[in-house]
């Protein structure tokens, strides 16, 4: 087994955890919290015998292979850079960066340190992205895909009421499309490439931060729409229509409840639904793969690596569209 230490100790934390370790595959041997007691805390929780409040000593740890990264998105450079700098594999929650230039620095330091550099999003590694993929080519030529993540905030009251949480806060360079819209635009680069051109509005808060936003990106025989929100709670979900069928999917993010209308009028349920400790195993199973079987695996890395540069790419621009700035963008 590889040894793996985290960063984060939210809900998503644990649920990699819990995948990591029912991979078989993995072994949690340390923690990183900015608070010692809480980090105690944690991997008493966790079973992990090691506690870091310092990034640069966790990285000199021999006894961590690889670090699972879930601080806020703000963090995520800096970490990655001082854990890739040792030597260290790095998966790190998305997204990676603001910016596109900073993930592209990381992408070639991992590649001059020989390790591996993965940006954590379940879509690339579940099984059923096979099952959805395989649909697509039964419904003929798709001219419409809506895909949709809009997921009410538990924070939302909260900020109702005069707080500023955590995601609705630019200074952690949160927001709608940095936490929700990321998960719709990776299936839209995945299944179809750029496009020749999208517009991006949302529904910008008094914070700056963004809402809710609508992406819209043309091809040539296609649109593709985007919605994302953390304001409201999503009935609609996502489908892609083709002039033989359509392919309605309940949750792009976890790919659960996969079905299939024929033009027929008759319906096929193709999945269902997992735990999601259980789809942040695969990101987990194929994280090793990638670390211990680099020939066989290279050419799904290399893809992981390209749609990572891609989205970062993609999510500066809509950013730029939508005028949403962090203090980390630069100047124009």
């Amino acid at each position: 087994m590889l040894r793996f230490a985290t960063i984060g100790s939210g809900w998503i934390t644990d649920e990699y955890i819990h995948g990591a370790k029912d991979s078989g595959l993995w072994e949690l041997t340390a923690v990183y919290s900015r608070d010692r007691a809480r980090g105690e805390a944690y991997a008493q929780k966790h079973g992990a015998k090691l506690v870091f409040t310092d990034v640069e000593e966790l990285a000199r740890c021999k006894e961590v292979d690889a670090v699972y990264i879930a601080s806020p998105n703000a963090a995520h450079y800096e970490q990655c850079r001082v854990l890739l700098e040792a030597g260290k594999h790095v998966i790190c929650e998305k997204p990676l960066c603001a910016q596109a230039e900073k993930v592209k620095e990381l992408v070639k330091l991992a590649e001059e340190k020989g390790v591996i550099f993965l940006e954590a999003i379940m879509f690339m590694h579940l099984p059923q992205r096979a099952v959805l993929e395989e649909a697509l080519g039964k419904i003929g030529n798709i001219s419409m895909a809506k895909i949709d993540f809009c997921q009410r905030s538990s924070k939302l009251d909260s900020f109702l009421e005069g707080q500023v949480p955590n995601i609705f806060n630019p200074k952690l360079e949160t927001g709608s499309l940095m936490d929700l819209g990321v998960y719709c635009v990776y299936p839209a680069l995945h299944l179809f490439g750029r496009p020749e051109s999208f517009q991006a509005d949302c529904i910008k808060l008094h914070t700056g931060a963004d809402g809710a936003g609508i992406l819209t990106m043309k091809y040539p025989d296609k649109l593709v729409t985007l919605t994302y929100s953390k304001l409201g709670q999503a009935g609609a979900n996502t489908d892609f229509q083709g002039n033989e069928g359509t392919v309605y999917v309940e949750s792009v993010s976890r790919l659960a409840n996969i079905s299939l209308w024929h033009k027929d009028g008759t319906t096929e349920k193709l999945y269902g639904e997992d735990e999601k400790y259980k789809l942040m195993g695969w990101e987990a199973k194929d994280f090793y793969r990638y670390i211990q079987e680099p020939e066989e695996s290279r050419e799904a890395y290399a893809h992981c690596v390209e749609l990572s540069l891609w989205v970062a790419e993609f999510l500066e621009e809509a950013r730029r569209q939508l005028g949403v700035r962090f203090e980390s963008d630069k100047e124009a």
